[in-house]
């Protein structure tokens, strides 16, 4: 059983930064994919970002993103971030974190490849 908490989330400005935290139990959490979904109100969670197991070497990330968030993880400190740059107001949404235990050297992009989830961080972009 892999259990997972998210923090960080809060109200933004347009533009401004943040990063966001999961932090995941388990002694072998390098070897978990590791994976950032989102879901606004009245939408479908979406992907977000991807990072692969072990140097977290693999990453993905939804093209509505791309040169914009950046997914790192920390296996000593069983976390992985998710680094947000110049957000924007369509970024609002619940944040989840999901890992899965199937050690994999690329991300994975889908849920379904996913066992764990977290209860999410609400992340709110004003404009």
């Amino acid at each position: 059983q892999v259990q997972l908490v998210e923090s960080g989330g809060r109200l933004v400005q347009a533009g401004g930064s943040l990063t966001v935290s999961c932090a995941a139990s388990g002694r072998t959490f390098s070897r978990y994919p590791m994976g950032w979904f989102r879901q606004a109100p009245g939408k479908e969670r979406e992907f977000v970002a991807g990072i692969s197991s072990w140097n977290g070497g693999s990453t993905r990330y939804a093209d509505s993103v791309k040169g914009r968030f950046t997914i790192s993880r920390d296996n000593v400190k069983n976390t992985v971030y998710l680094r947000m740059n110049n957000l924007k107001p369509e970024d609002t949404a619940v944040y989840s974190c999901a890992a899965s235990t199937v050690g994999s050297a690329v991300a994975l992009p889908t849920s379904r490849e996913y066992a764990y989830w977290g209860q999410g961080t609400q992340v709110t972009v004003s404009s």
